[in-house]
């Protein structure tokens, strides 16, 4: 190899010790190669020659060396400028043939960074409306109630969920789901108003089904809204019994599936209550309705706006004997095997932000779609922050957004859904 070709490699192996490289034609019996050193500030090249075995010494007199030409020891790269050379280390820097600075270094992933058409071009995951689910609250009142720890979020009333609904249609957002602030005199320890073909939830589904038909409408399935326990299921001397709460979680979801409800989405955590809803909806002929499955719930501290908004906080205890602990991602995968084994068509995380190494998981560990929910508590904070100027609110969002998506999230709940699109479709990123 002559040097001039060598010369052209040596920017990649400037600060490889040993690097070899072939060597000009030597004598029949004698391998040949270049070792090449670096000292910081100079790169060596030194031939290393090998006799074929059982030889004892090599006759290098005969060794052609007239296809190289310069010094094996390059001279010394230009000082960078301000740099004294000492502490036993050297920029590896050179100048390129117009005189400026050059790190001789190929692969330059800022090249695709350049403008934002290129990034655009290879951007990985993008997040658009279609991948929203936005959460509405809504009450049997005539007006738009705000909730203080969520700030931007209201009650809806049923007028004002539907203008809130055609509001979000402009954005592209096409998929919500119900939660209910329920009457204290309709709580009962059973949840029996859950299944009330005449409560707030199957009314709300059929007027959105009715004047939006092409809207996907996604409820809750659990009985903490109902409850006068503000737990989730059944509650019997201080425990929350698993299965006579499934019974009455199969009622509320056959009872939405016949208001016109597209998705279920039961967040109860019971064991076996996905298996459960699929044969009840399935055998009251409802084998077209979904079913979201709060996969990973994990007992949470992020939930306390929400449960301010819908007045659901446990009356005794808390929800550790049902929800996820924090602690285990592991756990995770075996209730989604379980949920997927019992007929669900989408698997949920909540909350999101804290739990994208279980999104990740649940994603690699199955084919089903992955749904994240960006809960109250992670949408206060975001408030919180910008709100005193701490963070850009857009910025922000957009970018925890693409986390998700990143993450392995196909579908997000969020309650900035409505604003997130609204945003994308200002900034024209979509």
């Amino acid at each position: 190899m002559s040097f001039s070709k060598i010369a052209i490699l040596l920017p990649f192996l400037g600060c490889v010790e040993g690097f070899v490289l072939p060597f000009p034609p030597v004598p029949a019996g004698v391998s040949s190669s270049f070792s090449v050193r670096s000292d910081g500030r100079h790169l060596h090249l030194r031939p290393a020659l090998k006799t074929a075995a059982g030889a004892s010494s090599v006759d290098i007199s005969s060794v052609k060396t007239d296809s190289i030409t310069g010094p094996t020891t390059l001279g010394p790269l230009p000082p960078l400028e301000g740099f004294d050379g000492k502490a036993g280390s050297s920029p590896a820097l050179t100048t390129n043939n117009q005189g400026g600075v050059w790190v001789p270094q190929m692969a330059r992933p800022r090249r695709n960074r350049k403008s934002e058409t290129l990034r655009a071009m290879v951007r990985e995951n993008i997040v658009l409306p279609r991948n929203f689910i936005y959460p509405l609250f809504i009450h049997e009142e005539r007006y738009e109630t705000e909730i203080p720890s969520m700030p931007g979020q209201k009650r809806f009333s049923l007028a004002g969920m539907m203008a809130e609904v055609a509001e979000s249609l402009q954005f592209g957002v096409k998929t919500f789901v119900l939660f209910p602030k329920v009457e204290d005199r309709l709580k009962t320890n059973d949840g029996r108003e859950a299944y009330n073909p005449a409560g707030i939830v199957p009314r709300a589904i059929a007027m959105i089904k009715d004047r939006f038909p092409d809207v996907t409408v996604m409820t809750d399935v659990a009985l903490d809204p109902y409850s006068d326990q503000g737990h989730d299921g059944i509650v019997l001397n201080g425990k929350i019994i698993n299965d006579e709460t499934i019974e009455q979680l199969c009622k509320q979801a056959v009872c939405q599936a016949r208001a016109g409800a597209d998705i279920v989405a039961p967040s109860d955590m019971m064991d076996g209550r996905v298996g459960a809803l699929r044969r009840a909806l399935d055998s009251e002929g409802f084998t077209d309705v979904s079913i979201m499955s709060y996969t990973a719930k994990y007992a949470s501290a992020y939930y306390g706006p929400f449960r301010d908004a819908l007045d659901s906080h446990p009356g005794f205890g808390d929800k550790k004997t049902y929800q996820q602990d924090p602690a285990n991602g592991r756990e995770a995968l075996l209730e989604a095997a379980l949920d997927a084994a019992e007929g669900a068509d989408f698997l949920m995380v909540k909350p999101g932000m804290p739990y994208l190494d279980v999104i990740l998981r649940l994603k690699q560990a199955t084919n089903l779609p992955i749904a994240a929910y960006h809960v109250s508590g992670e949408y206060a904070m975001l408030k919180a922050a910008a709100e005193r100027g701490w963070l850009n609110e857009k910025d922000v969002v957009l970018e925890t957004m693409t986390c998700f998506k990143r993450a392995g999230c196909d579908i997000i709940l969020s309650y900035y859904a409505k604003m997130a699109s609204k945003w994308m479709i200002e900034d024209g990123l979509i």
